[in-house]
């Protein structure tokens, strides 16, 4: 038996679709494509309808990453520098969620052991009340290299035994055996700072990267980041080095590799007390990322950076004109032309403002990881800029603690300590501040005022100003009587959505007569409209009802659903890459697909004889159907939801969700969750099956 073109396309991109025997299962899309796309400088690629949407949103970072060039060439002056050093620093705190206030330390020195050459203190404080960082101090040898000593933050890449280790404990060793103190600390989700734990004491989420971005999904949408709490806990470890007699407060520097390197970068950014910085194995330019491995985790990704213009480089240019090197590995998979890119627009800065000497690179000819050479070089920068010597430093092999040994809390993780509060438990704690300044706004605010913040929210234009959509037919289908439409609406300048408009047997049949009103449905399917379309479905009951029906895939769903593997874990959803590049544009994925739903719905009914339009949606696609039916209310008769998130409080609640990178909106929680959107629509609104962030049914709607 033939295959459908539309089997043949998700065997392609392994998905799993049965075709039924009729033009349901047709690939409407594969041939209204254009030919090509170019998505980098080196090569041309054919879009897909799986790669439309990447495609779409890496044309938007190459323009946001011209316009970034042009600002940078006209930035020549001191004084035109220094601004723009405040500008993107304040920025940079604010998508943040700005930052905690200074509160008691509470340091402890656990225990001391004693190496060859160094001591190592195994340190607890608290960054935050009750939320611990365990550390580990190297001092030097007092005889060799008497107190006070300048001293180095070191801070860890994605390894799940964060700081224990054998890498970055050779690389913090090496600095104490040259005389400069090393305090290496562990990042939330790694090491004994695990912030999910199963019932057996044990983490729950092994991967650094996974509980990372959990994080980052409940976070973002209280207006946080993942990377508030790195950045936190190194300047609260900078103030424990400062509050020690036998550290030079004066003389700090901080150095790590990959995800340290992205601390590191972090941190030498926004913490004036940092003199010296070499991030290792992280800085590259977003547009070389995003067109090579795609977006990192959550961390890894400040909310609209790109889109307000703060790329790699200029974690290196907002601390100018302080001592910087840049570590790098020519084979990284953090692109090597983008690092040298970034390192040309920084050294250039540097010497607009006569420190050119003060910007440097090293690069080792391997690949990923703090290789030893760039371990010397860090520690070696560290040495010429925090005691003024220039000597040459080698790693040497010493016997490195086990875990054991480096244990610093009680059953080596922080969350068995009495009273701990984990990073979710504040994200938790926000949320419920913020209910009642929800509460309060929606008591106080006028509608209108209420949809203008969410719009500002979620990035939806008023329907006004949203450009009509470009239509192109396909080849009608008639099958059992029913005659199907198949066409391709153009919503933007490379987005194309495919679509199937379906009209009963009778009504086909007869003509429509002019002027009369015509009962509509719009069905978004997650599944696809293949699947909406699919025998005995919702689809066919409409039918028999007399609609005329829509089964449109909005980006990424159906035939638009992503190619290739998902953003770092299966749980993310096949998505969530694209809805982090959005993020990082600025935009929300939620607004964007309401703004397909609005257009498409929008025509549909213009050319039906203008009549509202009852709206259905399943899944994922709950979110932006409840966002449109609210906030145009005028464009639908009814909407009807099944098997949809419930609330955005119960993702923050249940850490542990599945497929919700998609569904989020930065810092909405401030405004109004999705209770708030379904009271807006009164009995309009029936809803079938709730669910929970882990997609778990619910027995009642919170």
């Amino acid at each position: 038996m033939a295959r459908c073109p539309l089997l043949i396309f998700c065997l392609a991109v392994g998905i799993s679709l049965s075709c039924v025997a009729d033009v349901r299962a047709q690939s409407v899309l594969s041939d209204s494509l254009p030919l090509a796309t170019t998505p980098s400088e080196e090569a041309a690629s054919e879009t897909t309808p799986g790669t439309m949407v990447r495609d779409s949103l890496l044309r938007q970072v190459r323009q946001q990453t011209e316009a970034w060039k042009e600002r940078y060439e006209a930035r020549t002056e001191p004084a035109e520098i220094e601004a723009y050093q405040t500008k993107m620093r304040e920025f940079f705190v604010e998508q943040l969620g700005g930052l905690p206030e200074r509160s008691p330390l509470n340091p402890q020195v656990v225990d001391r052991i004693e190496r060859d050459g160094f001591t190592i203190e195994k340190i607890l404080f608290e960054s935050l009340p009750g939320f611990h960082v365990t550390g580990g101090l190297f001092l030097p040898d007092p005889e060799r290299f008497p107190p006070p000593w300048p001293a180095v933050l070191v801070v860890c890449g994605h390894s799940a035994e964060g700081k224990q280790y054998e890498g970055y404990q050779r690389g913090t060793a090496l600095a104490a055996k040259y005389g400069i103190a090393g305090f290496i600390i562990d990042p939330i989700g790694q090491g004994e700072r695990k912030q999910i734990l199963g019932e057996d004491g044990k983490p729950a989420v092994p991967s650094a990267t996974t509980e990372h971005s959990l994080l980052g999904t409940a976070a973002m949408l209280v207006g946080w980041n993942t990377a508030r709490w790195e950045i936190w806990d190194g300047m609260r470890a900078i103030d424990y080095l400062q509050s020690r007699e036998d550290i030079r407060g004066d003389r700090i520097g901080c150095m790590g590799n990959s995800g340290g390197g992205t601390q590191t970068s972090y941190l030498m950014a926004l913490d004036e007390r940092i003199e010296a910085a070499a991030p290792s194995c992280y800085i590259t330019s977003f547009q070389r990322l995003l067109e090579t491995i795609g977006p990192q985790d959550s961390e890894q990704n400040i909310h609209g950076q790109i889109g307000f213009g703060m790329d790699h480089a200029d974690y290196l240019m907002m601390r100018a004109p302080k001592p910087t090197m840049i570590a790098c590995a020519t084979e990284d998979f953090f692109d090597i032309q983008g690092t040298w890119n970034s390192f040309r627009f920084a050294k250039r800065l540097y010497t607009r403002l006569g420190a050119a000497g003060n910007m440097q690179l090293a690069e080792v000819d391997a690949g990923h990881g703090w290789h030893p050479l760039l371990r010397d070089a860090s520690v070696k920068f560290m040495l010429q800029h925090l005691t003024g010597q220039v000597v040459e430093v080698q790693d040497s092999d010493w016997e490195v603690l086990s875990v054991e040994e480096f244990q610093v809390a009680p059953g080596g993780q922080v969350l068995n300590l009495e009273g701990e509060v984990s990073a979710f438990d504040q994200v938790r704690q926000e949320n419920q501040r913020l209910a009642e300044q929800r509460r309060e706004l929606h008591r106080t605010a006028s509608r209108d005022e209420l949809l203008a913040q969410i719009r500002r929210l979620a990035g939806v234009r008023p329907l006004a100003e949203l450009p009509a959509a470009k239509l192109e037919f396909k080849e009608p289908r008639t099958v059992d009587g029913v005659t199907h439409q198949p066409l391709v609406l153009q919503v933007d300048e490379d987005i194309w959505l495919p679509a199937v408009l379906v009209r009963p047997a009778k009504q086909a049949a007869a003509g429509d007569s002019e002027g009369e009103a015509r009962p509509l449905t719009c069905v978004l399917h997650a599944e696809g409209k293949d699947a909406a379309l699919a025998a005995g479905g919702v689809v066919a009951e409409r039918l028999q009802s007399g609609h005329t029906v829509l089964a449109i895939d909005i980006r990424g769903v159906g035939e638009t659903l992503p190619e290739g593997r998902p953003w770092y874990h299966e749980r993310f959803g096949r998505n969530g890459g694209n809805a982090t590049v959005a993020y990082l544009l600025g935009k929300s994925y939620v607004g964007m697909r309401t703004e397909d739903i609005l257009r498409a719905v929008r025509w549909f009914a213009e050319s039906e004889g203008g009549s509202q339009v009852d709206l259905m949606a399943t899944g994922e696609l709950t979110v932006p159907a409840l966002h449109a039916a609210a906030l145009e209310p005028e464009l639908f008769a009814s909407v009807e939801l099944e098997g949809g998130l419930a609330s955005w409080s119960h993702l923050v609640e249940s850490p542990l969700g599945q497929n919700q990178v998609a569904n989020a909106v930065h810092g909405a929680l401030r405004v109004y969750d999705l209770p708030d959107l379904a009271a807006m629509l009164g009995d309009r609104l029936s809803s079938r099956d709730p669910r929970g962030a882990a997609g778990e049914p619910l027995e009642e709607q919170p």
